[in-house]
Parts: structure tokens; C-alpha cells; sequence
């Protein structure tokens, strides 16, 4: 592993590309300690003091705690990203510009990147009226409440969602791995650092089983993230022989590979927007009845939160999949190849054999998802420890990011005959 890392290190492209993604990382760390204007921070970190905001205090690297101009994080373009997908299968004209290559991918990132500021600045104006309304012992989170001080911190907070979205897209552009993922993944590292503090404040209280059951089961999930992260379905394909002049072309055997997890952990995020829907409205209104059935049902820890959390996740990862995974696409591009799955028929038969598969294998994905999500109330439960937020969905995030940006790096290491990371 090391003289794999001094090798790679050694190549010119590879180690800009590197510090490149590393000097993005720099930049992310300096923003996130940039306030917001007109904000009283200390009413914040108290207003923040809840289990639901600890996921997305996390991904934005503590940014949302200190309320930063990167407190959204990128999680407003995550959900312009889900919302294009999910209306290219719905609008005829953005399908068809999905299918047109490269031109039509660039369209399609430019009407992201609109709905990114759309979304942000909606997100962002009405944290800024929830902030506006709150207060605790006659303290307002803001110094001054009013249109003013809402409009400037929603451009604010959406000025630090749009750099976001420019850094991840060059990290991607110029650096290594996926930009957007990679800025994530930096938000939940980031947190290490103060969740080890913790830790170590727990064992000066003599809390030693609470630390180490948290660290076996850390160490359990991370293996059953790679297992199930790495996890396929290989399909057998055989292709038929074609004689073209002198010379016999297919005839080989090769494998359709489904991913258990072809839905990745965006099901997680945009479940964990909707379940932070319902608070975010009700917080702008004074009703005492609605602030007590939210409390009730949708705060964090409760059996129906955990309940209708774990549906959601489950019927977005159905979705998502269905979105980005077509068996009808996939069965006609092996027939056109004169590929076929040995005992069935080609064509439709094709499509609702591996429609079938995938259907079956997508339920363990999803329940392993929404197993992982829920995971901190067992963690909490078991250990007793309240203050650690890296639970089972950040660490989905970090070993999967890690694995595929390692993939990346050995990828450009084989292309020069080095060997890679994976042996």
C-alpha cells in the first residue's frame, strides 16, 4: 500500500491531480469557517443542539452547526441532480436530450446547476424565517430580524452552495475522483478529529465498554459496507459467433454485473431531506399543535421517524434504480451485439429476466440502507454514547468514496504498467 502511494506520487499528472484535489480541500476548510453575516452564532449552536441536524452537521464539516456560508453544503445540488433524473423519464424533451451525447450531458449539467440556485436559495430563505422566528430566553438567532437580513442570508448561504458545486466540478474537471462526493467525504473526515476528542472525554469518565463496543461496531459496519458496497450479480452473457470474410468474430463469454447497491447513498440524503421537510415548515409557523405532533412523529429516535425513514429509503432506492438502470436498454443493446443469456430468449424475455434480478437484489440493497441509516439509534442504545455522529451513513459515505477514488488512482497507475492498490 505505501509503495503503491510513492509510486503514484512519483508521476507527474497523477501527484498535480492529487494536489490539485488537495488544495480544493484547503479552500472547502477555509469556507467553512466564513459566518454568515447578521447571525448570532451562539443561539444557533443552541438551536442545533438536536440528533436530526447531526447527519448534516457532519456533511458539511460543522459548517451547519456554526451556521457558515457553506452550511447547506452541496446537499441542494444532490437534490437538483435526483430531481433532473427523475424528470428525463418524465419530460420527453429531456430525455431525448439526455440521449444526445456529450452536448446534450452539457445542457443537462447547466439546468443542475440552475436548479442548484433554485433550490439553495429556496433552502436558504426559509432557514433564515425559522431562524427569524426562533428564539430562546428573549434572544433572537438573529441580530436583526427582517426582509433584509433574510434576503442576505439566504444569497449568502446560496453563494456558498454555488462555490461548492464550482469546486466539486472542478476536483472532477482537473483533480481525481468525483468532485461533488469527494466534498462530502471531506465534511465527514473533517469531523473525526472532535468525534476522537469525544471519545477520548468518554474514557476519562471510565466508559471503556461504550468506546470499545462503538469501536467493534464500527469496525463491523465498515466490513459490511465494503462487502455489500463491492457486492454483484453476475449474469452469464455468451455472444454468437459471426463470420465476416476469412475471419470469426464473438463467440466469447462475459458477465452483465448488477450492482446491490446501483442506487448508491443518494436515497439516504433525499430521504433525510423530506423527514427535515415537515420541521422546517412547521418551524415557521406558531402552532403549538403542530410543533407537538412534529415532535411526536417526526423528531429523531421516535418508532414512526425510524419507521417512515427506513420506507423512504427503501422506496428510493426502488426508484433511483429504476431511474438509472433501464433492462429494457440493456437487453436491446445485447441483441443488437448478438449477445444472450444462456437459457433465455432474447428481447423482451431479456428485459424481464434481469428486471427480475435486479428487483430481488435492489430489496437487500435497500434494507441494508435503511438498516445503516437507522443504525445510531442502536449505537446510542448499546453504547450510550450520544455525542458521535459518525453512525453507519457516514461511514457508507466514506468507504464509498475511498473505494472508488482508489479505483480512479490505480486506473491511471495500470495505464503506465504500475501496480495498483487492489492485489
Amino acid at each position: 500500500m505505501l509503495q503503491s502511494l510513492k509510486t503514484a506520487w512519483k508521476l507527474a499528472d497523477l501527484r498535480q491531480k492529487l494536489l490539485f484535489t488537495l488544495l480544493m480541500f484547503v479552500i472547502f476548510r477555509i469556507g467553512a469557517h466564513i459566518p454568515v453575516p447578521g447571525v448570532n452564532t451562539d443561539i444557533i449552536s443552541q438551536l442545533m443542539q438536536g440528533q436530526l441536524f447531526g447527519f448534516f452537521d457532519v456533511i458539511s464539516g460543522g459548517a451547519f452547526k456554526r451556521f457558515t456560508i457553506f452550511a447547506m453544503s452541496i446537499t441542494p445540488y444532490i437534490n437538483a441532480s435526483i430531481i433532473m433524473q427523475l424528470l428525463t423519464v418524465v419530460v420527453p424533451s429531456l430525455e431525448k436530450m439526455a440521449k444526445e451525447g456529450e452536448e446534450g450531458r452539457k445542457k443537462m449539467t447547466q439546468y443542475t446547476r440552475y436548479g442548484t440556485v433554485v433550490l439553495g436559495f429556496l433552502q436558504g430563505l426559509g432557514m433564515a424565517i425559522a431562524l427569524g422566528r426562533a428564539n430562546i430566553d428573549g434572544q433572537t438567532a438573529l441580530l436583526q430580524p427582517g426582509i433584509v437580513s433574510y434576503l442576505v442570508i439566504a444569497v449568502s448561504l446560496t453563494a456558498g452552495t454555488a462555490f461548492l458545486m464550482w469546486i466539486g466540478e472542478m476536483i472532477t474537471e482537473r483533480g481525481i475522483g468525483n468532485g461533488i462526493s469527494l466534498i462530502i467525504f471531506a465534511g465527514i473526515v473533517a469531523r473525526v478529529p472532535a468525534a476522537m476528542v469525544s471519545l477520548g472525554q468518554y474514557l476519562m469518565t471510565g466508559r471503556y465498554f461504550g468506546v470499545i463496543m462503538l469501536v467493534i461496531l464500527a469496525l463491523l459496519v465498515i466490513a459490511a459496507v465494503v462487502a455489500v458496497n463491492e457486492g454483484q450479480r453476475r449474469i452469464p452473457v455468451q455472444y454468437a459467433k459471426r463470420v465476416v470474410g476469412r475471419r470469426v468474430y464473438g463467440g466469447q463469454s462475459t458477465h452483465l454485473p448488477l450492482r446491490v447497491l446501483q442506487a448508491g447513498v443518494i436515497p439516504v440524503i433525499f430521504a433525510m431531506s423530506i423527514m427535515m421537510f415537515p420541521a422546517t415548515v412547521v418551524s415557521w409557523t406558531s402552532s403549538v399543535a403542530a410543533n407537538a405532533f412534529i415532535q411526536e412523529h417526526f423528531n429523531f429516535g421516535t418508532f414512526w421517524y425510524n419507521l417512515i425513514y427506513a420506507l423512504l429509503i427503501i422506496f428510493f432506492t426502488y426508484f433511483y434504480t429504476a431511474v438509472t438502470f433501464n433492462p429494457v436498454d440493456v437487453a436491446e443493446n445485447l441483441k443488437k451485439y448478438g449477445g444472450f443469456i444462456p437459457g433465455i430468449r432474447p428481447g423482451r424475455p431479456t428485459a424481464e429476466f434481469i428486471d427480475r434480478v435486479l428487483t430481488r437484489i435492489t430489496l437487500v440493497g435497500a434494507i441494508f440502507l435503511a438498516l445503516i441509516a437507522i443504525l445510531p439509534n442502536f449505537m446510542i442504545a448499546i453504547t450510550g454514547i450520544t455525542s458521535i455522529w459518525f453512525g453507519g451513513t457516514a461511514l457508507l459515505i466514506v468507504v464509498g468514496v475511498s473505494l472508488e477514488t482508489m479505483k480512479q488512482v490505480e486506473s491511471h497507475m495500470l495505464l503506465r504498467s504500475y501496480q495498483g492498490f487492489l492485489k
